[in-house]
């Protein structure tokens, strides 16, 4: 039966595929792969893993030239598009996001709210504010969906800090969380700061533990202890930040990531990182399908995968 379905579901595509090609959408000629191509992502074909229903992308972000960048703006990528993103969800397979507003625009999270209304209830934001937001402004934002508050101190900004403990406090009425962007040796140095919050902490990026250190430098201890307590989750995201080996396999960083799902599948969710803004030249840009299958070796059966893609972000984003 389940050869029936594949064979099936293969005969549609490719009938479809020809359909289109007939009607001038494509040429017979172009590879089924191009219906694949993504902007910012290298790579054509789609990911080997199966995403399960409601599958959520927990960290991307968007970028609209409408709306001027911070002076002291590190990263300025060019215009990615809700219709591009929408590209990249037919390609992984995933139909929840939650949009990351990037230190580029500072404190101003219109970007990010206007693509999270084109997204519809399917999207949550992580917005970025200052200890000059008010409190009408944050219910606001919660209105909008805004679920937590964002910390950036690799791409230094807007946030500083001495703003984490008390923004930590003044969201936390909110049920939201602090989302927090440092590297490694940063997050060991601020581990007392980190055990006082009142709110969840969300670590960007594998908690950015430095390689070839990895699981055995004192980051990931300090990471992990938090999750063990119920304080913290990690985004098993950007595979890419701190690998000193890098694609296909990705070991160094994989191996994080893989020990970090191992430990606690149910404080972890992924997320893309499109469309990759530290990697400013398009060249350079990851195949996003690769980045997707590593989730096959870090959490390799159903039950896990369907943790990390959409129970614990339904969980920690209040998706229904």
């Amino acid at each position: 039966m389940q050869n029936e379905k594949i064979d099936r579901r293969t005969f549609i595509k490719r009938t479809g595929l020809a359909a289109l090609a007939a009607a001038g959408g494509i040429s017979p000629g172009e590879s089924r792969a191009d219906e694949h191509r993504v902007p910012f992502s290298s790579g054509t074909a789609a990911p080997k893993l199966e995403a399960p229903a409601d599958s959520c992308d927990c960290h991307m972000h968007f970028y609209d030239d409408r709306f001027p960048a911070t002076a002291n703006a590190t990263l300025r990528p060019p215009n990615s598009s809700v219709e591009d993103y929408r590209l990249l969800q037919r390609r992984i397979g995933t139909s929840r996001t939650v949009i990351v507003t990037p230190s580029t625009y500072g404190t101003d999270n219109r970007p990010s709210l206007e693509a999270a209304a084109k997204l519809g209830p399917s999207a949550r934001v992580v917005a970025v504010v200052d200890g000059t937001v008010t409190d009408a402004e944050l219910k606001r934002l919660a209105g909008l969906g805004v679920r937590g508050i964002r910390f950036n101190l690799v791409q230094k900004g807007a946030t500083s800090l001495e703003m984490v403990e008390p923004l930590a406090s003044r969201v936390h009425d909110f049920g939201w969380h602090v989302q927090i962007h440092m590297l490694g040796d940063q997050i060991v140095q601020i581990e007392d700061l980190l055990l006082r919050l009142p709110t969840p902490i969300v670590f960007d990026h594998l908690g950015r533990i430095p390689q070839p250190a990895g699981v055995d430098h004192p980051s990931f201890r300090v990471v992990l202890g938090l999750v063990d307590k119920g304080r913290a989750w990690v985004k098993v995201s950007g595979a890419y930040h701190d690998t000193k080996v890098g694609p296909p396999g990705y070991a160094d960083t994989s191996a994080v990531g893989k020990a970090f799902v191992k430990a606690a599948p149910e404080r972890m969710v992924w997320g893309s990182d499109w469309p990759h803004p530290t990697l400013k030249e398009i060249v350079n840009k990851p195949d996003d399908a690769i980045l997707f299958d590593l989730l096959a070796d870090w959490a390799p059966d159903e039950r896990t995968l369907r943790k990390v893609l959409v129970d614990n972000p339904a969980s920690l984003y209040g998706f229904e």
